[in-house]
């Protein structure tokens, strides 16, 4: 709503239409109870938000002067598309997404301020996402609305050289999107289907145009579709997690891994290798069952990965990867040389690792790991593996 209000009505400050997407949410949550949700909800939104912009217009103080009547008149005759669809929303998604991912804000600024606009994305979530903490957050996105504000910000349309010096915080952005989803990091939630399914409907609009259906882009579509394939069979009926090694192979979409070959084959048609294509042929290789030789590549890749783009999460699934290739002792000895005693995984890899060798040191970790976990999913995960053990 933020990016559509932006587009149509010419608002050049984003915490307007921001108070006014909220402004119209409020307005539902008081309306919708005492009359029913409408017959099309989106409409009743959209069109509530384009009346309050209005509103907002005629309440200025230089509407007071001798232009008002012109500039209402002009106003009034600017309407939303009577048909709000997808390709409304997604066109002014797009067009805002690339209008944020300016280089005049740093690039930590473009993206923590996408993914709190566009994303729907709190504070925590973006700290989260980006392995930083709140305040920082804060300041980052306080700065980049104000190096917007004092730049005349304007959804316009971008020239060719301009996209393309975009695009990196563009597509960094849709992966941070999908890895919420996938890894969530809610206080309840361990996934966020929605969230998956919306980066990658964002990614493939990216393919549509010459100028960014590039490598990168359909490296990182094939990440997201094989990594999609397996969402049904991470969750039992309950809403539990369930691990990797327990999945039912039967869930997977093998619509979602083709889908995931397919835009692989389009991402390896030139000699560029980005993060997303060496993610990408990891979550592949995730695919493929009953071929214990997988881990050789697998590791390989990860080794690969971390001399790219270095983060914790990385590490530990490359710890994973060891394991699987040297042994069990080995991969506790690679694990314990990272030492990342503030983070649950780090700890529930290690319970993992030692279940079948001391059952007293893998609940140890595992209780570390249960006390660290900030969703209840993750910590019913943990939970479950200590009285299995018990």
């Amino acid at each position: 709503m933020t990016a559509v209000l932006c587009r149509h009505f010419g608002l050049s400050d984003i915490q307007l239409a921001e108070d006014i997407a909220s402004d119209t949410f409020l307005k539902a949550s008081e309306v919708w109870p005492v009359t029913g949700i409408p017959a099309n909800p989106q409409a009743w939104l959209y069109t509530v938000a384009k009346n309050k912009v209005k509103d907002y217009f005629k309440h200025k103080a230089v509407f007071e002067l001798k232009v008002k009547d012109n500039i209402l008149k002009e106003l009034n005759e600017k309407t939303l598309p009577d048909d709000i669809d997808q390709r409304t929303i997604s066109d002014s998604q797009l067009a805002m997404l690339f209008a944020i991912c300016d280089p005049i804000i740093p690039i930590a600024g473009q993206i923590s301020l996408a993914l709190q606009i566009l994303c729907g994305f709190s504070i925590l979530e973006v700290a989260q996402a980006l392995l930083t903490n709140k305040e920082t957050i804060k300041k980052r996105i306080f700065r980049a609305k104000t190096a917007l504000r004092d730049s005349k910000f304007e959804l316009k349309e971008l020239s060719d050289s301009q996209i393309s010096a975009r695009l990196a915080a563009v597509l960094k952005t849709i992966y941070l999107l999908f890895n919420e989803g996938y890894y969530a990091q809610h206080e309840n939630h361990i996934i966020r289907k929605e969230l998956c399914m919306e980066a990658i409907r964002l990614a493939l609009l990216l393919t549509a145009h010459e100028t960014t259906n590039l490598p990168q882009t359909n490296a990182l579509i094939a990440l997201m579709c094989y990594q999609s394939s397996r969402l049904d069979a991470r969750m039992d009926k309950d809403g539990a997690i369930v691990l990797f090694e327990q999945q039912d192979v039967q869930q997977w979409d093998s619509d979602m891994i083709d889908q995931g070959n397919f835009y692989m084959v389009q991402a390896t048609d030139t000699q560029e290798t980005s993060k997303y294509h060496i993610e990408a042929a990891i979550a592949y290789w995730h695919t493929v069952v009953d071929n214990q030789s997988k881990w050789e590549y697998i590791l390989k890749f990860y080794n690969q990965l971390i001399l790219i783009e270095y983060s914790p999460v990385t590490a530990l699934n490359r710890a994973f990867a060891y394991a699987k290739m040297y042994g069990t002792e080995a991969g506790i000895e690679e694990t314990k040389k990272l030492n990342l005693i503030k983070m649950s995984h780090y700890f529930g890899l290690l319970g993992y690792l030692y279940r079948d060798l001391d059952q007293a040191e893998a609940i140890d970790n595992y209780t570390k790991a249960l006390n660290l976990a900030s969703s209840l999913t993750e910590q019913d995960v943990y939970q479950k593996q200590i009285l299995a053990l018990q």
